[in-house]
């Protein structure tokens, strides 16, 4: 099982590139089984999720072709033929956006059967939006050893209003909705940019979407859709967890190839607690500037402040002179990483959904493990300030969402490297 081993200390300086979305790229492979064209995705980004998404796909018949060498961020999907239209357990145990193939799978031949989600124990993802969505639009749904199955000669348009914002939700009835009979409303919808790069997805195949990125969004089902090509979104947490890097080890680095108008609310608290930035229209600078100040942060839906960089912004905010607050309000369990960091040396105590910092501590090496994909890189970014040579468990987490990070970050004068077997390596 690999580790990383991370050596404190080293500003980070230079200029690093931001990968593809993952939470992007993974909806939008799930699209291209509303057609039996081709569909090319650029950008996509090489971590385990995706592979494991590609998987998915050929296990139900679908051919799919990750590119390398120069085309090596390049994915061809083609699912002439689904055969088997099931998401196995054995195959989606790891990965939560398994229930992103429901919608699409039962639009696109009438049944679809999909083991419950897996991924990072955060807490509750519940399914219960897409069903009770299905069923809206005459989806049949049962559930047994694990799995849900949905059946529908065709698929009806219809009105529906999420009980709460979920992003897979909204995506996976999206989905459904495009080719479903007849015209679909949706309200309080996610808004997420992920959202909107589905959406543009879908009206390249010959969709017709209009309201994606705001709370309402209107379909209109079509019999058909064909195949199309498309540029996936910049990596936004990735961005926002090499501007925090950048601040926490008092650097200058330059983040390029992301888009700083996604991320107003996570630029909007760096500059609050003083850290020092420069905004581009694809770049951001981040550099030192003096002393971090404490500041509080609640996680909210899009465009609040990301609950998938709450981990990260906590390590900073135990650098910053004073006390923070941070309250999770998406996910129930995701504090996971706060016993890590109290390993080494920081001051943070947890009372239900929110969390205290007493900033300004020395943060010291340790060994320490990593519980999910977000906590392991709050443990990164820690392992970057502290005293000594830190060793962190169980990385696999962080391979199925950031591509290649050590490289990254060695770019950058970071002093870390793998232990064990590297992911990908050919």
């Amino acid at each position: 099982m690999d580790k990383f081993v991370v050596r404190g200390g080293n500003p980070l300086l230079g200029t690093i590139r931001v990968s593809g979305a993952k939470n992007s790229a993974l909806p939008c492979m799930a699209a291209a089984i509303l057609t039996e064209e081709e569909v090319v995705l650029e950008n996509v980004p090489q971590v385990q999720d995706i592979e494991t998404e590609r998987k998915l796909l050929e296990s139900m018949g679908a051919e799919v072709e990750l590119g390398y060498g120069r085309a090596q961020h390049r994915t061809s999907i083609k699912c002439a033929v689904l055969s088997d239209p099931v998401a196995k357990y054995e195959i989606v145990k790891t990965m939560r956006a398994s229930s992103l193939v429901l919608g699409p799978l039962v639009a696109r031949t009438g049944m679809a059967r999909v083991a419950m989600p897996g991924g990072c124990a955060i807490g509750g993802r519940p399914i219960d939006l897409h069903i009770k969505g299905l069923e809206s639009m005459g989806a049949k749904i049962t559930q047994e050893h694990g799995y849900l199955e949905a059946r529908a000669d065709r698929l009806k348009g219809a009105h529906i209003v999420f009980d709460k914002i979920t992003v897979t939700g909204t995506e996976d009835l999206l989905m459904a909705a495009a080719l479903a009979d007849g015209e679909s409303l949706f309200e309080n919808c996610a808004r997420e940019p992920e959202v909107t790069d589905l959406a543009a997805l879908l009206n390249a195949m010959g969709a017709s979407i209009e309201g994606a990125g705001t709370s309402t969004i209107k379909i209109k089902g079509v019999a058909k859709l064909h195949g199309a090509r498309h540029r996936i979104n910049p990596d936004r947490i990735e961005a926002g967890t090499f501007l925090t890097a950048g601040a926490i080890t008092g650097g200058d680095l330059n983040v390029e190839c992301c888009n700083p108008a996604q991320m107003g609310s996570l630029l909007g608290k760096l500059q609050e607690s003083g850290v020092k930035l420069e905004i581009g229209t694809d770049n951001v600078r981040v550099h030192s500037g003096g002393k971090l100040t404490a500041v509080d942060v609640s996680t909210e839906e899009y465009p609040g402040f990301p609950t998938d960089m709450q981990a990260q912004f906590m390590a900073l905010l135990t650098q910053c002179e004073g006390t923070s607050v941070v309250t999770e309000n998406i996910f129930e369990n995701r504090f996971m990483h706060v016993s890590e960091l109290n390993r080494m040396g920081a001051h943070i105590s947890v009372s239900g959904r929110s969390a205290t910092i007493r900033g300004g501590a020395k943060l010291q090496s340790a060994a320490v493990m990593c519980s999910d994909l977000r906590a392991s890189a709050s443990l990164v970014l820690a392992a970057l300030v502290a005293d000594g040579e830190s060793i962190l468990d169980r990385v696999y987490h962080m391979d199925r969402g950031y591509e290649r990070i050590e490289e990254k970050l060695r770019g950058v004068g970071a002093q870390i490297r793998r232990m064990g077997d590297v992911f990908g390596k050919k």
